[in-house]
């Protein structure tokens, strides 16, 4: 079943193609935290990420999504990026799972906010 769902659907990892893609013209870079591989081809003018895992771009870091779209040269497994001590560790989207943020007054807070400044119509 495994085969057949890599054959026909990108979103279940890799498909046969990049498989084979990579098996032949691959060179391995390195790996993030995530667990996501990193190739490109012998000549550099092509790069792309395995994922391990979900297939979702936001899983990718901000070092290598600006390797993979060219935006820098070497990628951070050579010449790591400075990061600023006011900057949060990378987190994928969480939109659409119960971690999403949920600002207050939304229904889909567990606890509603109770506002105090409004008061709903009531028909006479």
């Amino acid at each position: 079943m495994d085969f057949l769902k890599r054959t026909l659907t990108w979103w279940n990892s890799q498909t046969i193609g990049t498989q084979l893609f990579t098996w032949r013209r691959g060179q391995k870079v390195g790996e993030d935290a995530e667990g996501n591989t990193f190739f490109q081809t012998p000549d550099g003018k092509r790069r792309w990420v395995i994922y391990n895992g979900d297939i979702e771009a936001s899983r990718v870091s901000p070092e290598w999504h600006g390797w993979l779209h060219f935006t820098w040269d070497q990628p951070p497994t050579e010449a790591p990026l400075a990061h600023k001590p006011w900057e949060k560790p990378h987190q994928e989207n969480l939109t659409g799972t119960p971690m999403a943020y949920a600002p207050a007054g939304s229904l889909r807070r567990l606890k509603p906010v109770e506002r105090s400044d409004y008061e709903a119509w009531q028909p006479e």
